[in-house]
């Protein structure tokens, strides 16, 4: 596999497990999960956007 198409598959993956632990930490009040999740929500926010990269520079 492509190493850009990885890279949007992974990030869109942990974007959307971001997602869910923020919700899940939003209805069980554990700010500490919430945090958790948002941060791992960007950060497959930013390596689906280098996986765009990359396949723009075809690589």
């Amino acid at each position: 596999m492509k190493s850009s198409i990885k890279d949007k598959t992974e990030g869109t993956f942990h974007e959307v497990k971001g997602k869910v632990k923020e919700v899940a930490g939003k209805l069980t009040d554990n700010p500490k999960l919430q945090a958790e999740g948002s941060i791992e929500k960007n950060a497959g926010k930013v390596q689906e956007k280098i996986g765009e990269v990359k396949k723009v520079l075809g690589k």
